[in-house]
């Protein structure tokens, strides 16, 4: 069917694809949509006593707000019935903090400098990462939008805080001075009874008066002991690693290029790739008053991938600490009996693939010091459980059914209450959905307290009776509602967005789709984006933009413009983004499909997903079909030309992991495991000989991410396997070169040409 391509190459050219025209409308989206979307984000005030909430009048000087219990928004003139004005709040300095929450409402914080040297500013992300956002020199004040819950620190230098401070709902000032710097450092630990040091690899400890011992006399280079994990109560007694240092392996990068000399510069890097022997880590307990080493039972840690979260019993006996096994099959959760060294278990999972334990992992103590909770997919679904941690039992699954616990969120012990995100679970809707849920620590009373059909974002009022609760999807621009929490009650709609300007502008959303994947009863999940002048009655060849990583799914949820995708429809293409079998956050069978087998990328589900939307819309031509992604999407990408060929005509790939052999230690391992013929059979370049199609490769050769390497033993298997394809090799270019505007062109042309048959841009 493929020699069809003359007639297809004609049709195209009467339907003006890939010319100039479409390539300029195509690099103008960004601009032509830009600010067209009418947005709800105005900065929203809790009133006092959890009455509501108010934001100012769009459309004059008063505001408006909606009361609880009301008849909906109503405008007033100023907020001083509600005893409150329109000043700037002093925040308050905090003396700790954590990740910022996602979204929330528009606001503002004018940090002001009263210290005598310049502050550096950085914003908290969700993830608990830090982001600079410059300096602010002393005398100095500076104001920055944000959103109410985000987190702000300042400091002088590397662990040397000045202030953390949380926007609140309304203008707010922080101030860098004394007292915000001695909250932030934190109070002075209380003194403890001993303390130590680190002298040529052994333990030197030195009591209350500065008097320093011998505790240990074994360390080598070979056998370091390290610093204390976590003393117990009393301050006698600490748990510290003995370490044998693992291979350190380090890479080599060449920038060709520098920009500050002429010759070649060597770079060498840390980079620790699977099967590498790597650190060992044995626990020893040290008993500073009886200046005893208490020696840890050492088989419960074998092959140890890591043993952290080390916490102490409140009555000092025990240590509590989590163990995963190299090869992710076995975590658990361990007490170490500080008086005999002996282990017990209080949890211990294992499973005949992999424990998710990058992305699943929770342990979290409650305030009693004997229970936890614990997160588990060992029935099939990722779901809450409370252990006791004195009996080593569970106490109660708190969660279960056919939909996941993503994180937890609160922890009301005074009222028996946990606050979740979950996934799936409205049946009716994307199964990818986040939603807010509530259930008590007896297990029951489950509440979820987010209705709209779309993936969910919220922020809780002061006293945590009321919330503002965002949601979208790729074709629904975002709702604002106000909802009780107690029950999820809809108070009031306070607002949506308006796309009316960004639709007249060409913007159609994407569409959603479901089909079944290869077992004919999953459920697949993805969206179609159409070129902007789409004709029904055109043939579009079908461009799929990949990224199957296991960590997560990719398919975006929220609304959003996609400029990346439909710059590439816009020459004439239909792009599609799905999430098979082998991604992340469905049930542990759907994940367990990538379990040793990277190169399955769930392309029978991609592959079935595809035909089930070409027999629903005959406009897509799957006799013309590319791909292309980056990093783990770049290995999927020529992953689809090896072992898909007769599907895949075209893939453009970039920085990909093409062997995991050759990749970062933690993110292959976590899916593939230990050593094994696995990770031959999946790596691209071990099949290079099957290439079928027109492939393009990219990389940057000072991609830290992934080993550049990679890329280029693959260039060596095709060339000894005397395939064609062309490369782009970007001096001083980092992981991801394959959006810079260069190589985006690039990826355009490589398409129009293959797919279109046309030389772009006439």
């Amino acid at each position: 069917m493929r020699t069809m391509c003359l007639l297809l190459v004609m049709v195209a050219v009467a339907a003006g694809q890939g010319t100039k025209a479409d390539y300029e409308r195509a690099a103008g989206l960004g601009a032509a949509w830009r600010g067209k979307l009418r947005e709800f984000k105005p900065a929203l005030r809790w009133l006092p006593e959890e009455k509501g909430v108010a934001w100012k009048d769009p459309a004059g000087d008063g505001w408006i707000v909606v009361e609880v219990g009301g008849d909906g928004p109503r405008a007033v003139p100023d907020l001083k019935a509600f005893g409150l004005d329109d000043k700037p709040l002093l925040l308050e300095p905090r003396d700790k903090w954590g990740r910022s929450p996602q979204g929330g409402s528009a606001t503002s914080i004018t940090f002001e400098n009263r210290l005598d040297r310049k502050v550096r500013l950085f914003w908290v992300d969700g993830g608990g990462r830090t982001k600079a956002y410059g300096e602010i020199e002393p005398g100095k004040s500076q104001t920055l939008s944000t959103y109410v819950g985000h987190v702000w620190l300042g400091d002088f230098a590397a662990n040397d805080l000045t202030g953390v401070f949380v926007a609140v709902d309304s203008a707010g000032i922080a101030r860098f001075d004394e007292e915000s710097r001695r909250l932030a450092k934190g109070e002075p630990e209380k003194p403890r009874r001993f303390r130590m040091k680190i002298v040529d690899h052994d333990v030197v400890g030195i009591d209350a008066r500065g008097r320093e011992f011998e505790m240990t006399a074994d360390g080598t280079e070979e056998r370091r002991y390290g610093r204390a994990q976590a003393w117990s109560p009393d301050g006698k007694k600490a748990i510290v690693l003995r370490t044998r240092p693992g291979e350190g392996r380090r890479i080599p990068l060449v920038e060709s290029t520098p920009r500050d000399q002429l010759q070649p510069k060597l770079h060498w890097q840390n980079y620790v790739k699977p099967g590498d022997r790597i650190d060992e880590h044995a626990p020893v307990i040290l008993d500073f008053a009886r200046k005893k080493v208490v020696e840890v039972a050492a088989e419960p840690f074998d092959a140890a991938w890591r043993i952290g979260d080390f916490r102490w019993s409140k009555d000092g006996k025990e240590v509590f600490c989590l163990y995963n096994r190299r090869g992710h099959q076995v975590l658990a959760v361990l007490a170490i009996d500080a008086r005999t060294g002996k282990v017990r278990d209080l949890v211990r999972e294992t499973s005949a693939t992999f424990i998710d334990y990058s992305q699943k992992t929770l342990l979290r103590w409650l305030d009693d010091g004997d229970r936890f909770l614990w997160m588990s997919e060992r029935d099939g679904n990722n779901h809450l459980y409370l252990h006791d941690a004195k009996k080593g039992a569970l106490i109660r699954q708190l969660s279960s059914g056919d939909w996941r616990v993503r994180r937890i969120e609160h922890i009301d012990e005074e009222k028996g209450q946990i606050w979740f995100t979950a996934l799936g679970i409205r049946p009716e809707q994307d199964p990818y959905h986040e939603h807010l849920v509530r259930v008590g620590l007896d297990g029951e009373g489950l509440t979820v307290l987010t209705a709209g059909d779309g993936t969910h974002a919220w922020e809780f009022s002061p006293g945590r009776e009321l919330i503002i609760d965002r949601w979208s999807r790729v074709d629904q621009p975002e709702v604002t509602e106000l909802r009780r929490a107690r029950d999820g009650s809809l108070v009031a709609e306070l607002g949506r967005d308006d796309a009316g300007a960004l639709e007249a502008a060409g913007f159609a959303a994407p569409e959603r789709f479901t089909a079944k994947g290869r077992d004919g009863q999953t459920d697949i999940h993805g969206i179609i984006i159409r070129p902007s002048n789409f004709e029904a009655s055109r043939r579009y060849p079908v461009i799929e933009a990949i990224y199957a990583g296991p960590h997560g799914f990719h398919v975006p949820k929220r609304f959003g413009l996609g400029i990346r995708q439909r710059m590439l429809a816009e020459l004439g293409f239909i792009v599609v983004q799905i999430d098979g079998m082998g991604t992340n956050w469905r049930s542990k069978a759907f994940h367990d499909v990538c379990w040793r087998n990277l190169k399955d990328a769930g392309f029978p589900d991609r592959i079935a997903w595809m035909k089930a939307a070409a027999a629903r819309h005959p406009e897509m031509d799957l006799e013309r079909v590319g791909i292309f992604g980056g990093s783990a999407g770049g290995q999927n990408t020529v992953a689809a030309l090896l072992h898909h060929g007769d599907f895949y005509d075209v893939g453009v790939a970039d920085c990909g992991c093409h062997d995991n052999r050759m990749d970062k230690i933690w993110w292959n391992e976590a899916w593939m495991g230990e050593m094994g013929p696995h990770y031959a059979d999946s790596s691209n370049v071990t099949h290079a000989a099957k290439l079928g199609g027109k492939l393009m490769l990219t990389v940057g050769e000072l991609d830290r991410n992934v080993d550049p390497a990679s890329t280029m033993q693959l260039v060596d298997a095709l060339i000894r396997a005397e395939k064609d394809f062309d490369l782009v090799v970007v001096p001083g270019g980092g992981h991801g070169v394959g959006e810079m505007p260069y190589l985006v062109r690039r990826r355009q042309d490589f398409f129009v040409r293959a797919l279109l048959g046309l030389e772009p841009r006439r």
